[in-house]
């Protein structure tokens, strides 16, 4: 029997209603019902049980999941909370399916963020620890040195974070632009990184997350297709899951 139960933060992200962390904020919120009443975090599911959401039943049918890319314009928001963002992203992109992002991409951010319905697969992509690229273009306010692509090439102290950035690769496309190549998703990673050495970040674009590149109009989605959908699986399947991503850890910069 007790191989059937599962934990409900687990139940949530196999569901495909939202992704593991996100289900610990609604458990954590009371917003999560079993058999009609609130559990506490660790609490499993067992075969039979009613899980509901805001008083919605949630059935565990694992359907073909969804694996969107999306050109997310500047001002849309990256939250599944519909009620607290007007300029969100699931009301942006108005899909048929209850899906959610995949990480998240500044507001004042464009560019490349990928959207599903398998809470499975989000925790093998954020994890920093697996080095999964994610790479930028961004344009600064001032003349870019050599001496800047040399420092943010190499790691910076982010003292308000706490920690180092990695090592990366940084290339420059012309007097105020440069491509970046990030492993990491500390928040809001590369305007602090700039921050540091004196430059502001006039625009930020995202244009690959691992074998995925944007390749679609701005403001419009894709479906993945077969051979990226395959090369990304076999790119996460050593990756660790288990472990959360740190609250800073967001695949947003």
């Amino acid at each position: 029997m007790s191989e059937n139960l599962k934990r409900i933060n687990k139940f949530l992200s196999e569901a495909g209603y939202c992704s593991r962390r996100e289900a610990d904020k609604l458990i954590e919120s009371g917003r999560v019902e079993i058999n009609g009443k609130i559990p506490a975090m660790g609490t499993k599911v067992a075969p039979g049980d009613e899980v509901r959401v805001d008083g919605k039943i949630i059935k565990n049918i694992k359907d073909s999941f969804v694996y969107l890319a999306f050109n997310k314009p500047v001002g849309i928001v990256c939250t599944t909370d519909t009620r607290v963002e007007k300029d969100n992203i699931i009301d942006y992109i108005n899909y048929h399916k209850r899906i959610f992002p995949i990480g998240r991409l500044d507001k004042p951010s464009e560019g490349l963020i990928l959207l599903t319905d398998d809470g499975d697969i989000v925790n093998k992509i954020l994890r920093a620890s697996n080095n999964h690229e994610k790479e930028y273009i961004v344009t600064v306010d001032k003349p870019i040195s050599q001496t800047f692509i040399k420092r943010m090439a190499g790691g910076i102290y982010l003292e308000e974070l706490g920690q180092r950035t990695k090592k990366c690769k940084v290339t420059k496309i012309d007097t105020y632009t440069f491509s970046i190549v990030l492993t990491q998703g500390l928040n809001r990673q590369i305007r602090r990184m700039c921050s540091y050495l004196n430059y502001e970040v006039n625009t930020l674009k995202r244009i690959r997350i691992m074998n995925i590149s944007l390749d679609m109009p701005l403001g419009e989605y894709r479906e993945l297709t077969t051979e990226e959908l395959d090369t990304l699986n076999k790119s996460i399947a050593q990756s660790v899951k288990t472990a959360q991503p740190r609250p800073n850890q967001k695949l947003n910069s």
